[in-house]
């Protein structure tokens, strides 16, 4: 990319990894079509087409999520117009088709896995957003998915606890998403399980949201990458805490977190549930993964208790 900093004489060619001006080193031609910058090595293009008039126009071009997009894809990205942003989040988009009217929702993601997204996207789990389309540009991962009409748990809870029976229910729905996502070829890791990752339908069906963490289980690593995770949801694993990687007990963990703060509007550290379910949650909360439920444990443990 070029910057011309409104400066007489000769175009100021800056890189758009590390900021250093490549006119200074040594080699460097308008002519190469390309320069490997000597201070940081990213490639950058050398095009006298792309021009930018202030270090202002420069930035927000760099920022743009539909940078570098296909001719093709930007084309097909145009038939969704673009409603209102979800929540006030300008990443996360309700669109219209244009032909069709149907709604969808678009996510522009700067943390993500592709490899999950695709494979989602071939093989949909039940009461999961089906992901209708995929486009990546250079600054983020586009994604048009289903859109689920229904209450965000998040908000549901604004108004207080919930009795404990419909809050095993909503947990036994996860448990049997996360099953199926835990027993794939290579199970899928959520990391992210928490109120505002989930929507109850108007007919009382319970789905999950939002893999922008998700990754895919390797049980040959003894550490996360990058942590991940929401505070006090995420397992000790995906915070750097533990022997192993996170695996599919990371999830059972926010599960249990997640069931605690339903019954009672709190984390296990400030408040337990009363009752029989705390063993359950204490299990599931279990510092040692291995202690923790796998996901058909806890909707059987959940099934029995409502029996007695």
């Amino acid at each position: 990319m070029l910057i011309n900093p409104e400066v007489e004489g000769d175009i100021v060619w800056i890189c758009d990894e590390c900021r250093a001006v490549m006119n200074e080193q040594p080699g460097f031609s308008e002519d190469c079509g390309e320069w490997k910058c000597t201070e940081c090595g990213h490639v950058n293009k050398i095009d006298v087409s792309q021009l930018y008039t202030s270090e202002d126009e420069f930035e927000a071009d760099k920022r743009n999520p539909y940078r570098g997009l296909s001719d093709a894809d930007a084309l097909e990205l145009s038939m969704y117009q673009d409603e209102e942003a979800i929540e006030g989040r300008d990443n996360i988009i309700l669109v219209r088709r244009r032909e069709t009217g149907k709604r969808y929702i678009k996510k522009l993601l700067t943390i993500y896995n592709k490899s999950v997204y695709s494979y989602l996207m071939e093989h949909p789990v039940e009461r999961m957003p089906r992901i209708i389309d995929m486009y990546e540009s250079s600054n983020c991962l586009i994604v048009i998915e289903e859109f689920i009409i229904g209450l965000n748990l998040e908000h549901i809870l604004e108004k207080g606890p919930m009795p404990e029976e419909q809050a095993v229910t909503v947990v036994e729905y996860i448990c049997v998403i996360l099953n199926e996502l835990h027993n794939l070829p290579t199970p899928i890791i959520h990391r992210d399980v928490k109120p505002s990752n989930i929507i109850l339908t108007i007919d009382g069906e319970v789905n999950l949201l939002d893999m922008n963490v998700a990754k895919w289980y390797d049980p040959e690593k003894t550490d996360d990458t990058k942590y991940m995770g929401t505070q006090y949801y995420a397992a000790p694993e995906q915070v750097g805490y533990g022997l192993t990687a996170s695996s599919a007990k990371a999830d059972i963990y926010a599960v249990g977190m997640l069931l605690n703060v339903m019954i009672t509007g709190c984390f296990p550290k400030e408040k337990r549930a009363p009752g029989e379910i705390w063993n359950i949650i204490e299990r599931c909360i279990s510092l040692n993964a291995e202690d923790r439920y796998t996901a058909i444990e806890l909707y059987e443990a959940l099934q029995e208790l409502k029996r007695n």
